[in-house]
């Protein structure tokens, strides 16, 4: 299995490429001259991100030292790191906090086939990116997570859904085509 492992990375960062609608999600961690990108969906980042607030929110209820905001010595508003090659598509991923270290261990596994019949050797072990990173760095990765997610497809004012720029089928409006500039009506 190949362990993707940064301790502490120097960049650990969530990014997309492509326009609204149609992006790709990443994880990208580099330290010494080594790169990993790994491919996740959009729900995921956005689940990464809050657990990691809840997570951290636990450390302080229980009497740790973290910071309630990212720093803004932190703030990394840069592109992802080129080439964007992706080493492996992500499956689970799972956090953990190291009281010992003071960091959050973030791991992201490769995803499995599903597969009936796949019978895994010890040499097709899942690809693993580990990454152990300070409570501070964890805020603000967790706060650009946020903002990348919510920088998509604007919502449907009626039904929450994502618009497409020729406009969605609402539920709300009974299967009629909404718009970001419906007025609501039609589908009382």
């Amino acid at each position: 299995m190949p362990v993707f492992d940064y301790d502490p990375p120097e960049r650990f960062v969530a990014g997309a490429v492509g326009q609204p609608g149609s992006r790709a999600f990443f994880l990208q961690a580099r330290a010494e001259g080594r790169l990993t990108t790994v491919g996740l969906e959009k729900f995921q980042v956005a689940a990464l991100a809050d657990r990691l607030d809840d997570l951290l929110d636990e450390v302080v209820r229980r009497g740790g030292e973290v910071p309630a905001s990212a720093p803004p010595g932190l703030t990394d508003n840069a592109p992802l790191d080129v080439p964007i090659t992706e080493d492996f598509r992500v499956g689970t991923m799972t956090l953990a906090w190291d009281p010992e270290a003071s960091q959050v261990v973030i791991e992201a596994q490769e995803i499995v086939p599903e597969d009936e019949e796949f019978e895994p050797s010890p040499l097709d072990e899942p690809a693993l990116l580990r990454v152990r990173i300070s409570p501070a760095a964890a805020r603000a990765f967790s706060r650009r997570a946020l903002a990348l997610v919510a920088a998509g497809r604007p919502p449907c004012p009626l039904c929450g859904q994502p618009l497409d720029a020729e406009g969605h089928i609402c539920v709300r409006l009974n299967g009629y085509r909404g718009t970001s500039a419906s007025s609501g009506g039609g589908g009382g």
